[in-house]
């Protein structure tokens, strides 16, 4: 199974970019292409999924176990001809001080190689220490390589590569030269989503054309197949049985303003028996005929204008929320659901669902990793262990206001921000909002909780019409 983990010095050293053109790149050659993205990130794994035409999977110790970590890499992996990792922030960073969750962790826990983007401007000399302090400070970690990004011209690329082989005897695999078609254009949570840009398909490509003529790509391929065997066949959570067809239909908001969903929840809905069928709140009159809605994460503020002048479908999600359907919203789809959006002096009617506006920051009013304790209010069946807790991230630089007292909430918040410092989680009928951003894993399997739920709702009904045939 040849696989390897791309990771930098420290982030915005462009590792995304060049791993979105090497994955294209070897796409190309007719490989297929499995990646994978470590820690809680919805933007980079769009990009690397059209780069791979197929789902990114992200890889994540806050919310998942090793075990689950290593089955979840070897289910994937092991159905492509390579699996590229890309990392997140630089190789030894992580949220705790022994390193257990940084990026080297996750490569020495897989036995993936390291090929270490380093951003070079303004080095030449100074690139040595650099790289042999990465070497020395965890012996565990294979650097097999270095890729050189943002390299000024060939006269520096020279200088940079004479200097790494004097000193380190470190490949280098690649010079990247400074190119403004290199660049993604970034937003305030990162670059801005390959759904949203109507040209990505076309990047992808202008990236794929700079990485194929300047990354040495089957030095790379070397690379990865002196990775060490995943093992297989690791204890994993039992998956409910898979039914004969789905008997849940769920609509999911996916266009340019809602598409952070996890690769790995959408298997899980399908694994629960639910049928996802996409509609756009941009672009959509009608909702279609389902059994609930989900409203993931985006960036509804950036499409506000034409959210607002969607009234149709507006009315549609508030009349289907009035009606006593069931839908979860996350960040993103939380704000859709609010009076109104304001942000850059502007305020923008929305579905009005919830009482509150949704106001813009211009820092982040939640950002990381969140714990929560589900309270005795939460509506979906089978509580999360232990305790009802959960594990799970938020990331947003907007927030609530007018919230009214008394209000239900369905979580408790034990670390991070959610809606108001104390709470997160806000039930109305059988509504679900949150900040929180969820992830289907072992000790918390919320898709197949929101199908039960559904279900719940659904024999309800049919329990009540019978009820009043029969009177």
């Amino acid at each position: 199974m040849s696989h390897l983990l791309i990771s930098a010095a420290h982030k915005s050293s462009g590792k995304t970019t060049l791993s979105i053109g090497i994955c294209a790149e070897l796409r190309h050659r007719g490989l297929s292409v499995q990646a994978f993205k470590k820690g809680p990130d919805y933007i980079d794994p769009l990009w690397l999924g059209s780069a791979c035409e197929r789902p990114c999977y992200n890889l994540d110790f806050y919310t998942q176990t090793q075990d689950e970590i290593r089955a979840l890499f070897a289910e994937r992996a092991r159905c492509a001809d390579i699996g590229l990792i890309e990392g997140n922030k630089g190789l030894h960073d992580g949220f705790d001080l022994d390193g257990s969750t940084s990026n080297a962790a996750l490569a020495t826990l897989l036995g993936a190689p390291v090929v270490l983007v380093i951003d070079s401007q303004g080095m030449t000399r100074g690139v040595a220490p650099l790289v042999l302090g990465f070497q020395a400070f965890d012996p565990k970690v294979r650097i097999a390589g270095v890729i050189l990004n943002k390299v000024s011209g060939p006269r520096h690329e020279g200088k940079l590569r004479q200097v790494l082989e004097y000193y380190t005897g470190v490949p280098v695999l690649g010079a990247v030269h400074r190119s403004a078609e290199l660049e993604i254009v970034e937003r305030h949570l990162g670059l801005i989503p390959s759904n949203e840009e109507t040209r990505a398909a076309e990047k992808i490509e202008q990236i794929r054309r700079r990485v194929a003529s300047e990354v040495d790509l089957d030095r790379l391929l070397g690379v990865a197949g002196m990775a060490a065997p995943v093992p297989s066949g690791l204890a994993t959570p039992p998956k409910p049985a898979r039914r004969v067809g789905p008997d849940v239909r769920i609509g999911i908001a996916r266009d340019a303003a809602f598409g952070f969903y996890y690769a790995g929840d959408l298997d899980a809905f399908e694994q629960a028996g639910a049928e996802l069928v996409p509609f756009s709140p941009v672009g959509d009159t009608r909702l279609p005929e389902v059994d609930a809605l989900f409203l993931g994460g985006g960036f509804p503020e950036s499409r506000m204008r034409e959210l607002e002048a969607n009234a149709a479908m507006r009315a549609e999600v508030r009349r289907f929320i009035d009606g006593g359907g069931a839908v979860y919203a996350e960040c993103g789809g939380l704000m859709y659901l609010s009076r109104r959006i304001q942000w850059r002096g502007e305020a923008r009617a929305m579905v009005g669902a919830i009482a509150a506006d949704a106001v813009m920051h211009a820092e982040p009013q939640g950002r990381g990793y969140v714990r929560l304790r589900e309270t005795a209010a939460f509506p979906w069946p089978n509580p999360a262990p232990p305790g009802g807790e959960v594990y799970a991230h938020e990331f947003h630089y907007s927030r609530l206001v007018g919230l009214d007292a008394g209000l239900t909430f369905g979580y408790e918040v034990l670390r991070g921000d959610g809606l108001d410092g104390r709470h997160d989680g806000l039930i109305q009928n059988n509504l679900l909002a949150s900040y929180t951003h969820l992830r289907n894993v072992a000790a918390n399997p919320w898709a197949g909780r929101f199908v039960g739920f559904i279900r719940g709702l659904r024999d309800q009904v049919d329990r009540d019409q019978r009820r009043a045939t029969a009177g």
